[in-house]
């Protein structure tokens, strides 16, 4: 275990540094993913795939570098005039691509829409704190300042998220289901072609504010199967294939024309339980299950290494984290812990899990199916496609009766407070991201003093708290943490895979 740590921090250190990329035949890239991506509004969508498409169109007013630093993007800084208030200058002489100019209103039009709680924001709580949402003025043409109802660390490296990004005002204007399939930002390309489920097309902003794009044409391909992805990746159709099954490393390694990457991840993956319903509403059931499942067994026979056994709710680079004794597998206690609950030998739970979202998630499932059964539990394993899966596990009580559920949350913020409020705080709740349904008061008065307290050593303290307590109450499945294995073309130079999972192909460029 200590090695595996040891080793996964190393690969951080090394590989941050270092970007990776392919260069398309003639001047068209071609990225396989496992999913679709759910809409065009960035403001509203929820994974990684979708925001890695999307922030080619639209960008924050700041970036995460891959070393976890905050840069300027759209905008020139940021400064905490007191505690409570941060002024944000912006870039000037930037403009939409439907001729729109960027703008201290278009920053305010943005914000205020994701504030606006009728517009069902999924990520609104990276503006709100202590239950007041933020307040945004136009200070002039290009200043922005923004007021919080107290202290609100994070809210810097909030304001990095894909979530946060600019949309014209003048789409916006056209209301919600305009936006699920218009776009016009101030990024390096432009949507040319949405085939849903499919592909999409993204064609050179001729007119971008940066350093222009090499690459005329990106285009992300919606290949399910990761076997699919290579067959197409070596035979030259596709240039990139995200999310390579660790298994298949050593094989394409010996393949002159494919490179593989190795890039740390943010990403842990869990199974939620939902504590309001039988037979996880007792604690006692879900810390069987978390001792029935070999979580290490999982790291090294399905990923031979490249991901990390959970020992906190999110990855060790992140700030906040605080190890915690893993559950090791124990099959004796899981059963005397069912027994005791009053869980009867043969009980049928439902577990739900994606299908080419994650890294070998369907055989994450299976393995988990089989080691349950071990210990008197019988799993029904249940799927969906990605764009249904999503709002289904995650519905609003009463119609959400799922049992239990995989899912994967990365933190491109670098901090325990996107990592922990967003899934364990009782606000959070569905239709939020807390699909558990998990209230703990302790725990909500842990985050919420942490995100409000300005000293950094006191936040790391409040949130080993907080970790210890979630540890204990086991609202998840705690699996683990990713590495992120991607497969490209040899014959390229300048495609960037972050760490927070982002393939950017701004940098691409062709020999």
């Amino acid at each position: 275990m200590k090695r595996n740590l040891a080793l996964f921090l190393l690969v951080l250190l090394l590989v941050s540094a270092f970007s990776w990329s392919i260069t398309a035949q003639g001047k068209t890239l071609t990225i396989a993913s496992g999913t679709d991506i759910e809409s065009t509004n960035i403001h509203t969508v929820t994974s990684s795939p979708s925001f890695s498409v999307l922030e080619h169109i639209y960008e924050p007013l700041f970036s995460m570098s891959e070393e976890g630093v905050l840069e300027p993007l759209l905008a020139e800084s940021i400064t905490a005039t007191s505690d409570t208030t941060y002024v944000i200058e912006l870039k000037q002489g930037i403009s939409f691509t439907d001729g729109t100019p960027f703008n201290a209103d278009a920053v305010k039009a943005n914000l205020d829409w994701v504030l606006n709680a009728d517009n069902g924001a999924p990520f609104r709580f990276l503006l709100v704190v202590a239950g007041t949402p933020a307040e945004v003025e136009v200070v002039d043409e290009y200043t922005v300042q923004i007021t919080t109802a107290i202290p609100f660390a994070p809210l810097p490296a909030h304001l990095s998220h894909g979530a946060l990004a600019m949309i014209s005002p003048a789409v916006i204007e056209q209301g919600t289901d305009f936006m699920a399939s218009n776009t016009a930002g101030t990024g390096p390309y432009v949507l040319s072609e949405w085939a849903r489920s499919e592909q999409v097309v993204l064609t050179r902003n001729e007119a971008y504010w940066g350093d222009a794009p090499a690459i005329d044409t990106v285009i992300f391909r919606v290949i399910l199967e990761a076997g699919a992805r290579l067959v197409e990746l070596e035979a030259g159709t596709v240039d990139v294939a995200l999310r390579v099954p660790p298994a298949d490393i050593s094989r394409l390694e010996m393949n002159p024309d494919v490179n593989v990457v190795i890039t740390p991840g943010l990403r842990t993956i869990y199974i939620f339980f939902n504590v309001t319903e039988e037979p996880f509403d007792d604690v006692r059931v879900r810390q069987a299950v978390n001792y029935a499942v070999d979580k290490d067994a999982i790291v090294a026979s399905l990923f031979e290494g490249a991901a990390l056994a959970s020992q906190a709710p999110f990855a060790p680079p992140i700030f906040g984290y605080s190890a915690q004794t893993p559950y090791a597998r124990d099959v004796e206690r899981a059963r005397a812990l069912l027994a005791e609950a009053g869980v009867a030998e043969g009980t049928t739970v439902t577990l739900y899990h994606p299908t080419g979202r994650y890294s070998q998630d369907a055989l994450v499932s299976e393995v988990i199916r089989a080691q349950l059964a071990e210990v008197g539990l019988n799993v029904e394993l249940q799927t969906l496609e990605w764009t249904q899966y999503v709002p289904h596990v995650r519905r609003e009580k009463p119609e959400n009766d799922i049992q239990f559920a995989m899912l994967g949350w990365g933190t491109p913020t670098m901090d325990a407070d996107y990592a922990l409020y967003a899934l364990f705080h009782s606000s959070s709740v569905p239709p939020g991201f807390n699909g558990a349904f998990y209230d703990n008061p302790e725990v909500d008065r842990l985050l919420d003093e942490a995100r409000s307290t300005l000293d950094a050593e006191a936040r790391q303290a409040l949130y080993a708290e907080a970790i210890a307590i979630i540890w204990e109450d086991a609202p998840w499945l705690f699996l683990y943490s990713e590495i992120q294995v991607t497969a490209v073309r040899s014959n390229v130079t300048g495609f960037i895979i972050h760490p927070d999972e982002s393939a950017i192909a701004n940098f691409a460029d062709k020999e």
